[in-house]
């Protein structure tokens, strides 16, 4: 499948130049659930293109058949494992003739595995939340940056957490990952500057989606984690990142901080 993009630009309300998406092209990783399928819901209604990557293949058919039938968009799907260096640059080389198009890309595949004081975190999360978290982010990145600069345009969206900004107890891996792609995503901003291409990190607080569930791989767990107070949604991020893309061209949303009304900080959460 071959996906071409295009770029169109409308009037603000304030006579700004905003952005259109309609006709883009968008690579989202780790699209089966949480902030990347809702991220590919609000693009495909805006008729953005798309290329969703994840390791549920079924997933990504599924919401692949029902993003063309209900928004007649182009989606193209990609099964693989983020964290696997060869296997994804390979996948990625097979597929550069439609990344030349590519307008967006979504680093929003990543995770937290376990929760525990660092003395007793298990070396095997540390290493997947490493390999995940940052190297895949890395490898993609990577792959596309040049892709962009050829084209002179583009938009990177990376997503962090609050976590990349304050570390708390039995975290301190996956804070640490999380802390790496803020300073990936500033140094990447720095490098391409004057390139027209824009970067941006959206860092959430509180969002239920399976994130808690594979944290600590227990249901009843994951669901005390948001009980008596009201969680973001992925669609509430999904609504904030769409909101960065629009923006005139000549304007970066560098980083973006979101936390639900009961949450104050990663130590403070009002619950009911």
């Amino acid at each position: 499948m071959t996906i071409i993009s295009q770029k169109i630009y409308l009037k603000g309300h304030k006579g700004e130049i905003m952005t259109d998406l309609k006709g883009q092209l968008a690579l989202i990783t780790g699209a089966t659930s949480g902030i990347g399928k809702a991220c590919a819901y609000q693009l495909a209604q805006e008729g953005v293109n798309l290329i969703l990557t994840g390791r549920r293949e079924q997933r990504l058919l599924e919401i692949k058949a029902e993003l063309e039938k209900k928004f007649a968009i182009n989606v193209c799907v990609l099964n693989f494992d983020l964290s696997e260096k060869e296997g994804t640059l390979n996948l990625l080389e097979d597929y550069k003739d439609q990344l030349l198009n590519l307008d967006i890309l979504i680093n929003n595949a990543g995770g937290a595995h376990g929760v525990a004081p660092f003395d007793q975190s298990a070396i095997e999360d540390w290493e997947i939340m490493i390999d995940i978290n940052i190297k895949g982010l890395l490898y993609i990145t990577r792959f596309i940056v040049p892709l962009m600069k050829e084209k002179k345009s583009g938009h990177i969206v990376n997503l962090g957490s609050v976590a990349g900004r304050w570390v708390y107890p039995n975290g301190s891996v996956y804070c640490a990952t999380k802390h790496a792609v803020k300073a990936i995503s500033e140094g990447l901003r720095a490098d391409l500057l004057g390139q027209n291409i824009r970067v941006t990190n959206i860092e959430p607080g509180m969002v239920e989606t399976e994130f808690s569930l594979i944290r600590f791989k227990d249901e009843e767990k994951a669901k005390e984690v948001y009980k008596g107070m009201t969680p973001l949604s992925a669609n509430d991020i999904a609504e904030c990142i769409l909101w960065s893309l629009k923006r005139p061209g000549h304007v970066n949303i560098q980083e973006m901080v979101i936390f639900p009304t009961e949450q104050a900080s990663v130590y403070q959460v009002h619950r009911n």
